[in-house]
């Protein structure tokens, strides 16, 4: 194995990576003195064209590799996770062209580009070492983006918290890490899954699961390592928040569901309603159905979208959870499945929350007021991405949730967990109804027109025919 073959195999990595350097240049050295409109569209349109090309490489020279005993991976499977990464980057660089808010254009975007890096590479590693890099990377881009509206005093304040939350998690994993190596004598899953198979579970095991469980729990903003989202999700700028809320899910999921069900396969345990089994899916159970419930109850009395959005997520989090309790081959196609289509929508959710927030100064509620008769193109993807988050058929949100309930009822005992899921589900629709009432019966205090931009418009139709296409023709994506 020579450097050329390694930095071959990671091509997609640094084509992004020479891309990020491309855009830093541009916009310092050649757009300084443009209007901020100005450059924001042409970083955004560089990373883009970035993007594309690691994306062409990864569909026309796909390889199979595997470094250093999982160092470094590359098959079918992750190219498709990675794929979808730098599809969901491109929608957000692009909807972030019309951006204002802040000076640093090249460094904003330099800064998405960073954390699509370390998610690749997220995804690519069945190593802890690699793991916790890529994700400090991802995370250390997370908690800057989130601070960048300089503007608004609240941005800081939840970049803060963010980032105080996060070190601290990120010590909690560190250390579960650290026992793990200890136990195995390897950062390698395998190795790892192999010393747990030889010998029984101990509390220096047990110790390790429940540090990393701590770690993961906050990654995926789950209850009750919750507390940052609200925060972060109503003051961190549109672009950063939906970056948060989407692209991240997706790599964090899909490493949590690797390490669980790879490393840890035999310490397990079992989730059975009355017949729990010692091991981490009890634990995992408990967390979902936490996640559930509070998500679920605590967004009904939210009068702040974007706040909405966050318990939202929390309750997302806890139907995502439960195809990794479930650990089975279906549930991992369910599980992607699930959290693609969540991105997607997610997206184009944010990016309405976006314009409506731009032309009337705020995201509450009554700011929605009337918008079928103001923006009658946004109001329509609205209802679908409201109604396909509240699962509605035939959304793809109906599909995820069918496929992932599936899942779970087909693996013995967790029939409860399920149940659990279907009523939050139910529970999810009225305040996701809350926010249409808004848009299409509540009289509007404004009658004159919400000015959309051209290019935002269509890439939030781009995303609503995205959310119906996978709804209509799940076999696209489930594949």
């Amino acid at each position: 194995m020579t450097y050329t073959h390694l930095l071959h195999l990671a091509l997609p990595e640094v084509i992004i990576v020479i891309t990020s350097v491309i855009v830093l240049a541009v916009d310092l050295l050649i757009l300084r003195n443009s209007a901020t409109k100005t450059r924001f569209t042409a970083a955004s349109l560089l990373a883009t064209l970035g993007c594309a090309a690691a994306i062409c490489h990864l569909v026309y020279a796909p390889q199979r590799a595997n470094l250093l005993n999982g160092v470094f991976l590359s098959n079918p499977l992750i190219n498709s996770v990675q794929i979808i990464l730098l599809v969901l980057s491109i929608f957000i660089l692009l909807l972030s062209s019309d951006s204002t808010f802040t000076d640093h254009v090249g460094e904003f975007v330099t800064l998405i580009l960073f954390a699509t890096i370390g998610m690749m590479f997220l995804v690519a590693t069945e190593d802890l070492l690699v793991l916790f890099l890529s994700l400090e990377l991802l995370s250390l881009s997370l908690y800057i983006l989130t601070a960048f509206d300089k503007l608004n005093p609240r941005s800081s304040e939840a970049a803060l918290k963010y980032f105080l939350f996060g070190a601290m998690s990120a010590a909690f994993l560190l250390f579960g890490f650290s026992l793990f190596y200890g136990f195995a004598n390897s950062t390698s899953f395998a190795q790892i899954a192999a010393a747990i198979h030889a010998a029984p579970l101990n509390p220096i095991v047990v110790i390790a699961i429940v540090t990393t469980l701590v770690g993961f729990g906050f990654k995926v903003a789950a209850v009750p390592f919750h507390f940052w989202a609200p925060d972060v999700y109503q003051a961190a700028p549109i672009p950063a928040a939906t970056f948060i809320a989407s692209s991240s899910k997706v790599a964090s999921f899909f490493i949590f569901f690797k390490f669980m069900t790879i490393a840890l396969n035999g310490a397990s345990g079992g989730a059975a309603w009355m017949h729990f089994a010692t091991g981490w899916t009890p634990a995992l159970a408990l967390i979902a159905a936490a996640s559930m419930i509070l998500g679920n109850l605590v967004a009904i009395r939210q009068t702040s979208v974007r706040r909405l959005l966050a318990y939202s997520a929390i309750a997302h989090a806890g139907y995502m959870l439960l195809a990794i309790v479930a650990h089975t081959p279906q549930s991992l196609s369910a599980l992607l499945y699930y959290v693609t289509t969540y991105a997607l929508t997610t997206i184009g959710a944010f990016a309405i929350v976006g314009v409506v927030e731009q032309q009337t100064g705020s995201d509450h509620l009554s700011s929605f007021n009337g918008l079928s008769r103001r923006a009658p193109i946004l109001s329509a993807c609205l209802f679908v991405f409201m109604l396909s988050l509240a699962g509605i058929p035939p959304l793809a949100g109906f599909f995820g949730k069918f496929f992932l309930f599936v899942a779970v009822i087909s693996t013995p005992g967790l029939v409860w967990l399920a149940i659990l899921a279907i009523a939050g589900s139910a529970v999810s629709l009225y305040y996701y109804l809350q926010v249409l009432k808004r848009a299409y019966v509540t009289n509007p205090d404004d009658d004159a027109p919400l000015k959309t931009p051209p290019f935002t418009q269509l890439v939030i139709v781009l995303l609503a025919a995205s959310v119906i296409l996978f709804g209509c023709v799940p076999n696209l994506l489930i594949h």
